[in-house]
């Protein structure tokens, strides 16, 4: 019935303690160039000692790294229900398009006439994202959603300053992305933090008396991060604009949204898109990411360069910006993941996409009513491609809290949701399935969530020593934090 984590657990040592001195698995022509005096050319400046790298063989390097893949959950083995995260399945028509030699060896500082299909690739890519968002441009350049937010938020203060205005002001409610005050404070702009009504959503009496002339703008996350559709963005919209501000619509969480319901018709000017999570294409993890910004064309003087434009025969690259905020990301920004957005695009069409929203919400919806007899959702409302439950009735009854819940789910083969977020709910486990999950899928987790239920009300120590059945137990996550025990051994406890 579940899908359970069983076989085999290999205890794997670093990759240093494998090394035997001598051993390697190259196979390295003897130096063809005279040899080099490394300490007149480098002085004090040069290593006394060799890096101390790891001497092994081929197969030990391969077992290594496969081993280590297989201790982790990926969404490729598992359901990932991480909320916020948007942990959906990457096509792999996708790695297929973007390994096409013709992208995949493009260098950076080629000629432009040498790689003009990489061009066009960008130009239709920004060109499709600012169509589905209903804004009027896009900039490819920032290589991450949080870096697209600071791009989008640079470009919000030129846009005052070239008015001769510095309004300080970024007005943030509590159900925001998490990253929006640290944009801001990047910025030298203020985040003044506000809380949401009672129903989980801004309204537009709450802002009357923070709305004032040093308002530079407003952040809203929609859907926020409770999951509820923020559906009076068009009068706070208008509010903000009567004082000169200038709305951010925070785009985490387009995966709601597609085809359904444009950041742009509701009053936002500028907006972050996270590809990951709406156009399937792998999570940065702080590497290659991929995190557009979108625009109104007030904004436009002020976006990043170089910009792709088309003439009428080619593409080129356009620095000639007097008031662009300048480059934020070396070169052009990650193509790869460009490539993959664009080929998801082009493959679902619009149609697609849009059925990629109704399956996401109707996903998400489904577990909510499901679960709901054990983990009450946080709100009572029809909620967007995510839902919040709460462990409150549980552990009133029982004890047991989010995390024991979180870590018993890993025996039933589920990563489990991310718990604890949104701060405004206690308890709070926030679960989003994604389009990308079958109903079936869907039906195990919710079966294991409620097994988890019963064996709280029935044998709860079951849930205060989860996981049980992984190679490592639970463990003090606040003294891993503080000590970190790097190297495995047999006689480890937790």
């Amino acid at each position: 019935m579940f899908e359970a984590a069983r076989g085999f657990q290999f205890c794997e040592p670093t990759i240093f303690e494998r090394g035997v001195p001598g051993r390697n698995g190259l196979s390295i022509a003897p130096l063809d160039v005279p040899e080099v005096d490394s300490r007149a050319l480098f002085g004090a400046l040069l290593r006394e000692k060799q890096a101390a790298l790891p001497e092994v063989s081929e197969p030990d390097v391969v077992r290594h790294f496969v081993r280590l893949s297989q201790q982790n959950f990926s969404i490729d083995t598992q359901f990932y229900p991480l909320g916020s995260c948007t942990m959906k399945f990457n096509p792999k028509v996708n790695e297929w398009a973007a390994r096409l030699s013709g992208f995949a060896h493009l260098h950076p500082y080629m000629p432009e006439p040498m790689w003009q299909g990489g061009l066009e690739v960008m130009f239709r890519l920004e060109q499709l994202l600012a169509e589905i968002v209903g804004l009027d441009a896009v900039s490819l350049q920032p290589a991450a959603g949080a870096q697209g937010e600071l791009t989008g938020l640079m470009m919000i203060r030129a846009y005052h300053h070239a008015h001769g205005r510095s309004p300080k002001k970024v007005l943030i409610p509590d159900t925001a992305h998490g990253t929006n005050p640290a944009s801001c404070t990047f910025n030298g702009l203020v985040a003044v933090p506000f809380a949401s009504g009672a129903d989980g959503i801004v309204h537009p009496e709450q802002l009357v008396s923070l709305i004032d002339d040093d308002t530079a703008a407003i952040m809203l996350t929609n859907p926020n991060t409770l999951g509820l559709f923020e559906r009076h963005l068009p009068q706070i919209a208008e509010l903000v604009h009567g004082k000169g501000g200038l709305v951010y619509g925070d785009g985490a969480n387009l995966n709601a949204l597609l085809g359904r319901a444009r950041p742009g018709d509701m009053g936002v000017d500028v907006m972050q898109f996270n590809l990951h999570k709406t156009f399937t294409t792998p999570h940065g993890g702080g590497g290659p990411g991929c995190g557009p910004v979108a625009f109104k064309k007030a904004l436009e003087p002020f976006r990043p360069i170089p910009v792709v434009r088309k003439t009428e025969n080619r593409y080129a690259l356009d620095t000639n910006c007097p008031k662009s905020v300048g480059r934020v990301r070396s070169f052009y920004g990650n193509f790869g993941m460009m490539v993959r957005a664009y080929a998801y695009i082009r493959e679902m069409g619009a149609e697609g996409l849009k059925a990629a929203t109704d399956l996401a919400v109707l996903n998400a919806n489904y577990v909510r009513v499901s679960l709901g007899a054990d983990y009450p959702p946080a709100f009572d409302a029809l909620c967007m491609h995510e839902v919040i439950v709460s462990d409150k009735a549980l552990q009133k009854e029982t004890g047991i809290k989010t995390l024991d819940i979180a870590k018993r789910l890993i025996d039933y083969g589920f990563h489990p949701p991310t718990v604890y977020f949104p701060l405004v709910v206690a308890g709070a486990m926030m679960i989003e399935p994604t389009e990308t999950e079958s109903k079936e899928t869907i039906d195990q987790f919710v079966a294991a969530m409620q097994a988890i239920a019963r064996e709280a009300r029935e044998t709860p120590e079951k849930l205060h020593e989860a996981p049980n059945i992984t190679r490592i137990g639970r463990i003090d996550e606040a003294r891993a934090a503080r000590k970190p025990r790097l190297r495995w051994s047999p006689n480890a406890q937790g």
